[in-house]
């Protein structure tokens, strides 16, 4: 790279992205799922898969720990956050807490596991006479050390209520960038408010999430972040012909100079997308044991214990891997609410 380039390293997209502080995980889901079947799952044989732990990618999709229907039956968190942002399909979602949602097409969830969470994300084949596409982003967000143990949080952010941003500026031929801003200000686009025990929830912390889709011949700069040690990653996961400061990029983790802004190009005939994370480290020493993240051995080995005494609250439900029927549209209900209605938005974030 020239020495004054913005890009300080690329990494390949592999089946988990790599990330920076203060985020931990970063998954790209993208599923071709076959028309469903009457259980919701997909019509088509499942023999040579390993079921219940089929990442196969087969056929162009996978089961992943679902035995009927695709997806993630309980499983629990502690000590930090989950961003999931779905660009198409649907997830049924449910917790320990007793909170339930169907969302997708451009939602996206917040879930603040902190203290302890048990939930299930199944992904529901409601079309029996045509294929049910699915692609989601699950982003972890880690948690500081002093709000690892908060309350969990559920938090829905609906696809009509995210601001968005276009932008025709520099654009060829009037060719626009789209933005969906999830966290993190951008302009005059103001984000929904996070959980409140977030490190996003911090304006010190300078966190952003945000999907960008530049059609044919758009430009676009990304503002420099305000932070003075924030941490800036870009994921280009789609298009070609994509210039960074003038410098060609393939699809990669590409880490940018945060205090850099950094003007985008797109010189291919199709849209290019990307995925930006960016925020101030924690800074802090991380502790993991599968679906726990703490700052010690010692905590790891109390949220396991916890975990095995407690269930963090059980399992309310029925169904070991609840999905919410054919018939259920997008909605979000804690305990004891009812289902508020949710107007259907098709486009994806």
């Amino acid at each position: 790279m020239p020495v004054d380039s913005p890009i300080l390293n690329t990494q390949p997209l592999g089946a988990l992205w790599p990330t920076v502080d203060p985020f931990l995980f970063c998954a790209h889901h993208d599923d071709a799922y076959p028309p469903g079947n009457a259980a919701l799952g997909p019509d088509a044989p499942l023999h040579g898969r390993q079921i219940g732990q089929d990442f196969s990618g087969r056929d162009g999709w996978s089961m992943y720990h679902g035995d009927v229907v695709p997806g993630f039956p309980p499983h629990p968190h502690r000590g930090f956050e989950t961003v999931t942002i779905v660009r198409k399909g649907l997830i049924d979602h449910a917790d320990s807490l007793g909170a339930a949602a169907r969302f997708g097409q451009g939602d996206v969830q917040w879930l603040t596991a902190g203290d302890g969470v048990v939930h299930s994300e199944m992904f529901p084949l409601l079309d029996r006479a045509a294929p049910n596409p699915l692609e989601l982003f699950q982003i972890w967000l880690n948690l500081p050390a002093a709000n690892k143990r908060v309350a969990p949080h559920f938090t829905m952010f609906w696809a009509g209520d995210i601001p968005r941003v276009v932008d025709r500026d520099g654009g060829g031929d009037g060719a626009a960038t789209h933005v969906a801003v999830v966290a993190g200000r951008l302009g005059d686009a103001s984000p929904l408010a996070p959980p409140p025990g977030s490190w996003a929830a911090q304006t010190e912390a300078d966190v952003a999430i945000w999907t960008l889709r530049l059609e044919p011949g758009a430009r676009f700069t990304l503002p420099a972040a305000t932070g003075q040690d924030t941490r800036r990653m870009l994921y280009f996961f789609a298009g070609t012909g994509v210039t960074l400061a003038g410098q060609p990029v393939a699809h990669a983790a590409i880490e940018l100079r945060a205090g850099d802004a950094v003007e985008l190009h797109n010189s291919g005939a199709a849209d290019a997308e990307f995925l930006l994370l960016q925020g101030r480290p924690l800074a802090e020493p991380v502790a993991q044991y599968g679906p726990f993240v703490m700052n010690t051995q010692q905590e790891i080995a109390e949220a396991v214990a916890d975990y095995r005494r407690t269930g963090f609250g059980g399992w309310p439900w029925g169904d070991e891997a609840p999905v919410h029927g054919p018939d259920a549209g997008r909605f979000a209900r804690r305990p004891g609410e009812a289902a508020p209605e949710v107007p259907e938005v098709p486009a994806p974030v």
